[in-house]
């Protein structure tokens, strides 16, 4: 069927320390820090990690939210895994890899006939490394070289306790297809771009996960639509078929979002990236390597800074010799679609 959703775009973690994040996903996942910037919403200042891969592709980006401030619940109605893509032969590198680094992992298993190592972060979400045919173009450490590293998703696998009304939404609302069953998971695969694949979980006697932000979950998963055009288009699309808790279209300068509780209790956003998107205001070789605001928190700059937890960038993920500093906008991009931006005030709002 015709769909408006292309892929993931991205999926966001709630882990606990912010230096602790940063280090595990560059280090043990070998992620390149994409972006360095704050959390929109609220008046706490919390950073906002980006991490992919060489190209920082959709598809490829997990966003963290530290959160250190309380605990959340893992359990049903969340994404419970985040699936990346290695090459095919590569699963044996990881377990050594992990092992290195002391990274509580499961060995090397078998889902629909595919091979996949599945770790834990040290706030407590699980990954998985899963063999596939992928051709993105992956970051290289001083660890893990481009034979053996992550390509981008491979997918997530949403924990549901119950399948049917789920599966209807990912189906009729987002444009999956189902693909197999393989004892308790679901397999459906999505879009036009690699990674498309969600596992739904049956797990009827799990209790709820939280839904608010809290250390240790994985907090929403976000799909990718061409333009504003296909945004409003999917809003109207949701609320056709009856899901009209459909949020407002929201500016989160990078890209613009609007989320959906779905039937599971997964919380899903859809995507469409901004004009420029994460190269507005760094060069594609000093991604990452500056924290970055939206120009309407440049005047807050100082109070955020003095907020935010110090953490030290890995060298991997800093500037490279000959990188030049891209200027900020001077002002607002203006869309021509209506748009909802949070403006906090920091100083005021200091708990």
């Amino acid at each position: 069927m015709s769909t408006l959703v292309k892929g993931i775009h991205h999926i966001t973690q709630c882990p606990g320390p912010a230096q602790q994040d940063v280090d595990f996903c560059t280090q043990v996942l070998g992620q390149r820090l994409v972006k360095q910037t704050v959390l929109l919403d609220g008046n706490i200042p919390i950073y906002h990690f980006y991490y992919g891969n060489a190209d920082a592709d959709p598809g490829s980006i997990a966003t963290s939210f530290p959160y250190s401030r309380k605990a959340g619940r893992a359990g049903s109605g969340q994404i419970s895994v985040v699936s990346y893509a290695i090459p095919k032969g590569a699963a044996p590198f990881w377990v050594q890899h992990l092992d290195r680094f002391s990274v509580e992992h499961d060995g090397i298993k078998e889902r629909f006939g595919t091979r996949y190592l599945r770790l834990r972060h040290p706030a407590g979400m699980w990954y998985e490394v899963v063999e596939a045919d992928d051709h993105r173009r992956p970051w290289k450490t001083s660890r893990i070289s481009a034979d053996v590293a992550t390509r981008g998703f491979f997918g997530a696998v949403m924990s549901v306790r119950s399948v049917e009304e789920q599966e209807q939404f990912l189906v009729d609302a987002l444009g999956f297809r189902k693909v197999g069953v393989d004892g308790p998971f679901h397999r459906f695969q999505g879009g036009s771009c690699p990674g498309g694949i969600i596992d739904l979980h049956h797990e009827p006697e799990r209790a709820p996960g939280t839904w608010a932000f809290g250390a240790g979950t994985f907090h929403h998963i976000a799909f990718t639509v061409e333009n504003d055009e296909a945004l409003f288009a999917q809003k109207a699309l949701y609320e056709e078929l009856g899901y009209t808790d459909a949020s407002e279209v929201k500016d989160r300068y990078y890209f613009h979002s609007m989320y959906v509780r779905s039937p599971g209790g997964v919380l899903v956003e859809c995507t469409a990236n901004a004009p420029g998107g994460f190269f507005q205001d760094e060069s594609p070789e000093e991604l990452g390597t500056h924290l970055n605001l939206p120009p309407w928190y440049e005047s807050q700059r100082a109070e955020i800074l003095r907020r935010l937890e110090p953490v030290t960038v890995p060298d991997e993920s800093r500037a490279r010799c000959g990188a030049v500093r891209t200027p900020v906008p001077v002002g607002v991009p203006v869309s021509s679609t209506p748009l909802s931006r949070t403006n906090a005030d920091f100083a005021r709002y200091e708990r």
